[in-house]
């Protein structure tokens, strides 16, 4: 059987398919430019539609629309709609969301180290 090595670990190639299917799956499901983005948004408490898209620079009405409808409908995100004097509509982060609290740290600490490598190979003229 044929064998692969990923961070000197032995992998068979069924197990390189499907770690690469899971890593497609997760893609799929918290990939793009928003997604995480509104649950980092959203980390900081239920958010109003309007509140989270002036939070989030760049993001379109549409766009931040179909997201929260996505994350919805994967579990990240619950919509909450209070009626009163007139009708509110809030967005919170449901337990589901926590699972991707690792992914997130760790997104963030690499994106600053990669940030930072950029700067300093920029600023001594390598690009590598």
């Amino acid at each position: 059987m044929e064998k692969q090595e990923i961070n000197n670990q032995q992998l068979s190639v069924g197990q390189c398919k499907a770690r690469l299917n899971a890593i497609a799956d997760a893609l799929h499901v918290i990939g793009g430019k928003w997604k995480l983005r509104i649950i980092v948004a959203l980390k900081e408490g239920n958010k109003r539609f309007n509140e989270l898209q002036r939070l989030i620079d760049g993001i379109s009405a549409r766009v931040l629309s179909a997201e929260l409808k996505e994350l919805e409908l994967n579990g990240f995100v619950k919509r909450n709609v209070h009626s009163g004097m007139s009708v509110t509509v809030e967005y919170e982060l449901t337990a589901y969301s926590e699972t991707l609290d690792s992914v997130l740290q760790s997104l963030s600490e690499w994106g600053a180290m990669h940030k930072d490598k950029v700067r300093k190979s920029l600023h001594e003229g390598n690009l590598v």
